[in-house]
């Protein structure tokens, strides 16, 4: 039991002021451990992974370019229902669009596709497919389909569009951050 208070302690030290329901449920948590209901204290636990994959998930989003002069930007938000599928992790995904032409622009992290496409990134060559570089990072294209591994971690990955648009916009972005998110 200490150990679960000195973890929740830990935890809600960590959070913003603005993750007060997080706060709530990691207290009921441990209310409900301490009054014997385990169940309950799980389902609390789980709910607040919920909310805190939530903040996480509305974090990555911050990183997709504003749509330029012209475009638009529509933010799909049943990516991480789709994830959930898939092992689980963390993504956002946008949809750019002028009328006539559009694109899609996805960031997954902490998810098993992403660690199985660790490996085949690096050699996109032995498998045929071209490099594009943007500032420092190596992006892997098949197809016209872009796609690169931000610090071993963060899959990003650009589709459907002319290849020098969804070069423009990748280099608006600040992969650097991205790099570091969420450690």
């Amino acid at each position: 039991m200490k150990r679960i208070a000195a973890l929740a302690t830990g935890l809600l030290c960590a959070l913003p002021a603005a993750a007060d329901e997080v706060v709530d449920t990691l207290n009921s948590a441990i209310s409900a451990y301490e009054g014997g209901d385990v169940q309950y204290a799980l389902e609390e636990l789980a709910y607040a992974q919920q909310l805190l994959l939530s903040l996480k998930t509305d974090s990555l989003q911050a990183f997709l370019p504003e749509a330029p002069e012209g475009w638009t930007r529509t933010i799909n938000e049943e990516m991480n229902t789709g994830l959930a599928m898939m092992g689980g992790g963390v993504g956002a995904e946008a949809t750019y669009n002028t009328g006539t032409d559009d694109f899609t622009l996805r960031l997954m992290m902490d998810n098993p596709m992403v660690a199985a496409l660790a490996g085949m990134i690096p050699n996109a060559a032995v498998m045929g497919a071209k490099i594009e570089r943007v500032g420092r990072e190596k992006f892997m294209n098949q197809n016209g389909e872009l796609t690169a591994l931000i610090g071993n971690r963060v899959l990003v990955q650009a589709s459907g569009g002319e290849l020098s648009t969804m070069l423009d916009f990748l280099k608006t972005m600040d992969f650097g951050a991205l790099a570091d998110f969420g450690r």
